[in-house]
């Protein structure tokens, strides 16, 4: 029996999505985004030095294909990543109607989205007078701060002394189709937050809205205000069975590492390992070493997106791959005869582009275990049909298996 690891480096995109004219930052549309490509090509041009220096070296991603990927996808240079490829790579394209999180994830996981998601205006106020009227109810509060699109760390920064003081909770959302909630863990407590998300989530979800997710921070208005990983995302349920729920009706366990919890709701998860992602590559390298013959590990790394691609900071982001890619290749030294480990993303955020929002890509599909070789350009539902493969258990869904 084999053991599967599929790991997600969210929004570590290579460029070339077909579609990318139709996702937009702004005004702008996606065109010419991507996120590897333009990573690579500011550190060889000596534009992303701060806390790093020279060329982007990921000899391990690059091993296992990487830069090949990127030109693959996109036609685009990839300064410092030219190995010859000694595992099995490729790219994939995204056919869901959204270039968020659940979208890439529910898709790689074998299931495309079904329905449009339902996205708040670009406007002050941002919700309906009801949903607003119900957010404040359900904080036991007069009412609510922000309604309005905003970044989270920004947001917290403007209102989190106004929030101290009246006890109203910060709302906001971004181009994802996301209701996001702010509040102080100490003066307005943690669990009346994941109380009032809990309580909306079925509201926003019958409105489609893919997530509503408890961002808690701490601080004070005289040091600063930050947020705290205990973030929680009260998704919405997949309306079929996808990759987890597979995997356990053969009788075999799955453990969620990172966001794969809250993006799934728990369905088909065993255990759940949750932490910063450092924290995370300490759990995914633990199961490298215990995981039970014939599970899947399915991991999120998701640091990339959330601290420099929404950010636009290139050597932070740079920065983050580099520390990555030691990581996995301590971990590629580790699996055993049999074992497949793939490497992939979700989207893309490109660092290096206008507005703050994710960017319309294909990812990487990067695969040790299973030799040399190239699959060319494959879709995300592919991903699950191969990894059902590889397990040796039953696929559903529109995928098929490239292996």
């Amino acid at each position: 029996m084999t053991r599967a690891f599929l790991v997600v480096m969210d929004s570590v995109g290579i460029g070339g999505a077909p579609d990318a004219d139709q996702f937009f930052n702004g005004d702008i549309p996606d065109i010419g985004a991507n996120t590897l490509a333009h990573i690579a090509q500011a550190c060889a041009d000596g534009r992303a030095e701060d806390g790093r220096s020279g060329a982007l070296h990921l000899p391990n991603l690059d091993s296992l294909g990487l830069g090949a990927a990127v030109r693959l996808a996109s036609g685009a240079e990839t300064p410092g990543l030219n190995t010859q490829s000694t595992g099995t790579w490729g790219c994939a394209r995204e056919h869901s109607p959204g270039k968020d999180t659940p979208s890439g994830h529910w898709e790689l996981a074998g299931l495309p989205v079904p329905w449009d998601w339902h996205y708040f205006p670009d406007t002050v106020p941002a919700f309906p007078d009801d949903l607003s009227l119900a957010s404040a109810q359900a904080a036991g509060a007069e009412g609510i701060l922000g309604n309005c699109h905003a970044s989270g760390t920004a947001i917290i920064a403007e209102l989190g002394a106004e929030h101290m003081r009246t006890g109203w909770p910060i709302c906001y959302t971004s181009a994802d189709s996301v209701f996001q909630i702010a509040a102080h863990e100490d003066s307005f407590g943690l669990e009346r937050l994941l109380d009032m998300c809990k309580t909306l989530a079925p509201r926003l979800h019958e409105m489609k809205v893919g997530r509503v997710i408890a961002r808690p921070f701490t601080g004070s208005p005289e040091q600063g205000f930050t947020r705290t990983t205990n973030r929680k995302d009260f998704a919405i349920l997949p309306p079929a069975p996808v990759l987890t729920n597979w995997v356990q009706d053969a009788g075999r366990r799955v453990h969620a590492v990172g966001k794969i919890g809250d993006i799934f709701s728990m369905q088909g998860i065993d255990t759940l390992r949750k932490g910063s992602d450092a924290e995370l590559m300490v759990h995914l390298s633990n199961l490298v070493d215990e995981a039970e013959e014939g599970s899947l590990t399915f991991a999120n790394f998701v640091e990339f997106d959330s601290l420099y691609g929404h950010r636009r900071d290139i050597s932070g982001y740079a920065r983050a791959l580099e520390w990555f890619d030691r990581e996995i290749g301590l971990m590629l030294q580790k699996l055993r005869p049999g074992d497949l480990m793939l490497l992939t993303a979700d989207h893309g955020n490109d660092p290096s582009w206008i507005g703050t929002d994710h960017t319309r890509e294909q990812v990487p599909v990067l695969i040790a275990g299973h030799g040399a070789g190239q699959i060319g350009q494959v879709d995300f539902a592919d991903v699950a049909a191969s990894i059902a493969h590889h397990l040796n258990i039953p696929a559903q869904g529109p995928g098929r298996n490239f292996l």
